[in-house]
Parts: C-alpha cells; sequence; structure tokens
C-alpha cells in the first residue's frame, strides 16, 4: 500500500512555491491515479470542516467562486453546506461559461444537487461566513476591476471569511499584494504549503492557518526540494542539549558585547541580560565610560568595561569566545573605531544596528559573521529602499547573504535566515506585532550571541536564537500585545530555553 502524508495538528515544516505545489497536484494526478475531481472534492471537504469547525454556530453561507480550480473548491464546499442543513448562496465572479475541467464538474454537481449560482453584483448582508474561492496560486497581475471591488468588499464585512487555499490577491510566493488581497479569519492549505503564507503580508492576511496533504502519497514529495523551511522553538529546543552536572561558567561560553554610546546605554545592557538568560556563562559589555560604573547596577551579573579606544578592547578581546557588536554603538568617532576593530578580529560575530550601517558604508564578506539587519538596514546594505526590500523579503535575504556572507538574518514579520548553503533558507513563523517595540532587536542579538558562544554554529545559532526570541515574545504576549516591553521577551525566555514550557 502506498503510504501517504500523514495528518497532524501541527503544520508542516516545509513550505513550496505554487509552481512546485502545480507539480505536486500533477504528478498525483497523473501517476497515482489520483483524479482532479476526486482531489477537488477532498480540498472542498477539508475546507468545509475546517469551517464547521471555526464557526460552528454558522448557519448562513456565502461561496464567491472564481473561474479556475479555486472556484471548484468553492462549489465543492456549496454542495456540502446545502446537503447539511446550511442556507448557501454562490455568487460567480466572471464568466461561469469560462469554467472547465474539474472545476466545471464541481458547478455542475453543485447546481444538479439543486444549488444556484448567481452573478456577483455585491455581498449580501445577511451573511455568517463568506468563503474566499475567488483565485487560486497562480495569480501574478494586479487584482482590478470587479474582482478588486469583490475583494475590497470581503474586506469591509464584520462577518469572517474563510480563504480556500490562499486569501485571493495574496501572491503565493512572495506574500505581496496584488492590488488588493483579502484579509481571511482562517485559511485552509492544501497539498503543500505555500510560501507565501509566511512572507511579506502572508501573516496579516491569512488568519489561522490548517492544512491537509488530501492524502498524496509521500512519494510525490520526494520529487519537489523544498524552497524554504518553516521553523519553529518546539522544533529548535533539540538542539539545547541538557548540560553536564560537571559544567562550570567557563564551559558555557563568554559573550563580549560592544556598544552603549552616551545616551544610548539601554540597548547594549538589554542584549547583556538578554546573553545571560539565554545560558551564557559569562557577559561583559564593552561601553563607553561615561556610563560603565552604573550599567550593570540593576543586573550585577554583567561585567562592564569602559572603553574609550579600540586599544583598550584587546585584553576583552582574550577573555571572549563570541563578540556582539552594534547595539547602541553610534555613528561618531568613538562607535567606528569600536567597530573597525571588531571586525578585525578573529572570533565569531554578531552585526547588529549602527554596526550594520556602519558596514554598508564599507562592504565587506566574511564566513564567520551573522548579520541581523530589519528592512530599514538590510535596505542601507543593498542600497535600495526599504519597500523593495519588503516586497521580496526572500530575494533581499538572498542578496545580502551573497554581498555580505555568512548568515543573515532578516527581521521583521516572518524573520528570515540564510547562511548561502545548499539547504533552504528559514522562516520563522512565530512572533506577534508585539515584539514591535524599542530594544527587541538588541535582545534578539544577545540571545544570538549567547547560543553561538555555547556551541553551536552559526546557522544554528541564528535559527534556534530566532525562535527562541519569538517564542518568548508570544508567551510575553499572552498579557495583550500592546505595551510589551522587550524586558518582557528576556522575562519570558528562561523556562522555553529550558524545555519546561511549550511555545
Amino acid at each position: 500500500m502506498t503510504r501517504a502524508m500523514p495528518e497532524t495538528d501541527r503544520l508542516p515544516h516545509a513550505l513550496y512555491r505554487a509552481e512546485q505545489v502545480r507539480n505536486l497536484d500533477r504528478t498525483a494526478i497523473e501517476e497515482c491515479d489520483m483524479p482532479g475531481i476526486e482531489l477537488m472534492n477532498r480540498a472542498g471537504s477539508v475546507a468545509f470542516r475546517a469551517l464547521r469547525d471555526r464557526w460552528p454556530a454558522a448557519r448562513r453561507l456565502t461561496v464567491l467562486a472564481g473561474i479556475g480550480n479555486n472556484g471548484g473548491d468553492g462549489y465543492v464546499i456549496a454542495r456540502l453546506a446545502r446537503a447539511a442543513g446550511l442556507s448557501v448562496r454562490v455568487l460567480q465572479l466572471g464568466d461561469a461559461e469560462r469554467l472547465r475541467g474539474d472545476a466545471a464538474l464541481s458547478c455542475l454537481a453543485y447546481r444538479n444537487a439543486g444549488g444556484v449560482v448567481e452573478s456577483y453584483a455585491a455581498l449580501p448582508r445577511n451573511t455568517d461566513v463568506y468563503v474566499d474561492a475567488i483565485f487560486g496560486t497562480g495569480l501574478e497581475r494586479a487584482v482590478e476591476g470587479q474582482w478588486a471591488e469583490a475583494v475590497k468588499a470581503l474586506n469591509l464585512q464584520r462577518a469572517p471569511v474563510l480563504a480556500v487555499d490562499m486569501p485571493s490577491g495574496l501572491h503565493s510566493d512572495t506574500g505581496r499584494v496584488l492590488g488588493a488581497a483579502v484579509k481571511a479569519g482562517a485559511t485552509v492549505s492544501f497539498i503543500g504549503l505555500k510560501q507565501g503564507l509566511f512572507l511579506g503580508a502572508g501573516p496579516e492576511h491569512r488568519g489561522e492557518l490548517s492544512f491537509s496533504a488530501l492524502e498524496i502519497p509521500a512519494t510525490v514529495y520526494s520529487r519537489e526540494i523544498l524552497s524554504l523551511r518553516r521553523v519553529d522553538w518546539p522544533q529548535q529546543v533539540e538542539l539545547l542539549a541538557p548540560r553536564s552536572r560537571l559544567a562550570h561558567k567557563g564551559d558555557c561560553g563568554h559573550v563580549l558585547l560592544i556598544g552603549g554610546a552616551p545616551g544610548m546605554s539601554g540597548a547594549v545592557r538589554l542584549a547583556g541580560e538578554a546573553a545571560l538568560r539565554a545560558g551564557a556563562g559569562l557577559v561583559t559589555i564593552a561601553t563607553h565610560p561615561q556610563h560603565a560604573s552604573w550599567l550593570n547596577l540593576t543586573r550585577p551579573e554583567l561585567m562592564v568595561a569602559g572603553v574609550d579606544c579600540a586599544e583598550a578592547l584587546d585584553p576583552l578581546i582574550e577573555r571572549a569566545d563570541v563578540v556582539a557588536v552594534g547595539p547602541g554603538l553610534g555613528r561618531d568617532a568613538w562607535g567606528r573605531q569600536l567597530w573597525m576593530r571588531a571586525q578585525a578580529l578573529g572570533l565569531p560575530l554578531i552585526v547588529d544596528a549602527d554596526a550594520l550601517t556602519l558596514l554598508a558604508e564599507q562592504p565587506l564578506n566574511r564566513a564567520d559573521w551573522i548579520l541581523t539587519p530589519h528592512p530599514g538596514e538590510a535596505a542601507r546594505l543593498l542600497q535600495v529602499g526599504a519597500q523593495e526590500v519588503e516586497q521580496d523579503r526572500l530575494q533581499a535575504l538572498r542578496l545580502l547573504q551573497e554581498r555580505y556572507g555568512g548568515v543573515t538574518v532578516l527581521k521583521g514579520s516572518g524573520t528570515l535566515i540564510c547562511d548561502g548553503s545548499q539547504r533552504p533558507p528559514a522562516v520563522c513563523s512565530d512572533g506577534n506585532p508585539g515584539m514591535a517595540t524599542a530594544g527587541s532587536g538588541d535582545v534578539l542579538t544577545g540571545v544570538v550571541a549567547a547560543l553561538r558562544a555555547q556551541g553551536l554554529d552559526a546557522d544554528a545559532a541564528a535559527t534556534a536564537g530566532v525562535c527562541l526570541h519569538a517564542a518568548a515574545g508570544d508567551q510575553a504576549a499572552r498579557c495583550g500585545e500592546r505595551g510589551l516591553i522587550a524586558s518582557d521577551i528576556i522575562a519570558a525566555m528562561r523556562p522555553l530555553a529550558n524545555g519546561i514550557e511549550a511555545a
């Protein structure tokens, strides 16, 4: 018997481009004796179950159907809803005569079951749930005309929307909004998770996400190399093995943090405490003499050294395993000389904040560092606008890694990680908007530096660090996203790092 892909409550970690998913679909149909109409019926059935589970009290359904296979899925949902006793209206966008193949068969089956198809003119108000079955995964051009009107009308309704496979108007590969895109309350994706659901505006538009492989045989998936990896903390926590009973602080890594110009001491202080909470045995902060004497008053476990010139770093560097530079560094003469000294070191390096801006002025490529830019810093590094970075974050990530080497972490909604190897880049599916707060990136710098100091290689430290940081942010947001501060993320980190609390 051919083994099917298992159905689980957790989302798969493999992500694909739209073209790859179409290839998987075609292989299942042509080589595995799985008729397209059977797959369409399965997709509609899965989507209808998801709708009933998510909104069990819903009794009135409106399905917006396009003229492709996505519309065919919508007709299956409508037919099943009528059979379950729900009140159903189907609004057809585009000429129903253009329906072909399996989509036409699904429309016919709905009509034969007594269903009525109306041409779209406006959305009915008396609806409990709308079903977005307008566009599938192949959309490349901007949504215009009646299609755009329907999408915008959906977004103005108070009733929730279930998106079938992809929210209409969202690019399946980049997560870019193509003129207008549906903001769904939930999305059900089939066969292969589309990477655009995790990139760009994808997390904003998809709502609650679920997935079904539609019982496609596991062998089919061996034909396609995934284009992106989804990573999260439950997967990454396994990298942190229990400590030896004989461990001492020297075994757990010594992090040197360089930063904290006058008026910006908080950034490097946050990074230092985050490094301790992520398990570093020792943390030294090299900072401006103006505030070195009091920087660790509220966290005495931090060692602090005032440095007034680059040469003053040398004795600190001799004791360190990993150096992180940038939080609050500034771009004046003091910060510049420390940056020049840091990049000349032979130690593993984490580069963030002001150090990234200085790097953009004099680009350098090296293999043993981790760069952690946000979109604005990435734009400076690539000499483009921030909007261009956000339009295709995955492409920007690859360009950054090629230009500067090492491991690149592109922060933001769906933080991305790439080490330039044959292994696909990774996207973190954890995290929340509350983490868009001052100091959050400095916390990430400390976390990544600590994991690197504890022996993880650069890619593993970056990936695990991003996921731990995001999971801690999600724990902190249980009290609400608004008002979340960077210190809340640090406070949530310790139980997660020890596997005591699930993400």
